[in-house]
């Protein structure tokens, strides 16, 4: 079944145990959760995720991929043969984690939910256009290192799949201030 609207708002909740302010100072401002649309806007413009998917043996597989955010849903590609497809057939579960390699300032996220594929054209093409939009020489220059992914999404050479958030995480950091957030969907 293809994912084709939007995903839900969801509700935000700070994790105390694992969100705090290092040396606050009187009139500082609380520690409070990650707005859903700051998460969104982080989602939309990073350029690398990591998909975690589940052998049929029970045994993690993770590996990098690129990924288009289109009205709430993350989208990504890969080829029908690879180990990630092959996982996803078996059980669609995943994870798709993106961030700052720092530990003192930037939002890592987490977005779990079910990796269905998208095979209504008219989203294929909207996927198509913000693959484009986002990589930009990447994918639509020849020398581009996913040159002619649109066409071979188009063929059927490249599944495309659709990951609407069940649950998701922020983990926010700068100025002191650490914070965890999840958002239910």
């Amino acid at each position: 079944m293809a994912t084709t609207g939007s995903a839900k708002q969801p509700t935000s909740e700070l994790d105390a145990r694992y969100s705090s302010a290092l040396n606050p100072r009187p009139g500082a401002p609380g520690v409070t959760a990650t707005e859903w649309a700051e998460a969104q806007r982080q989602l939309a413009a990073a350029e690398i995720f990591w998909v975690s998917t589940v052998r049929p043996d029970g045994r993690l597989h993770v590996t990098p991929v690129i990924a288009a955010l289109h009205n709430g849903v993350l989208y990504f590609s890969t080829g029908p043969g690879e180990q990630k497809a092959r996982n996803l057939a078996h059980h669609r579960h995943c994870a798709l984690t993106t961030g700052r390699n720092s530990l003192s300032e930037g939002l890592d996220l987490v977005v779990e939910g079910r990796a269905e594929p998208a095979a209504d054209p008219t989203v294929l093409e909207e996927v198509i256009a913000a693959y484009e939009a986002k990589y930009g020489a990447h994918i639509t220059s020849p020398e581009g290192t996913f040159h002619g992914i649109g066409d071979a999404i188009r063929k059927g050479d490249a599944v495309v799949f659709a990951v609407v958030p069940d649950t998701a995480y922020g983990f926010g950091r700068g100025g002191g201030v650490f914070t965890h957030t999840r958002w239910s969907f």
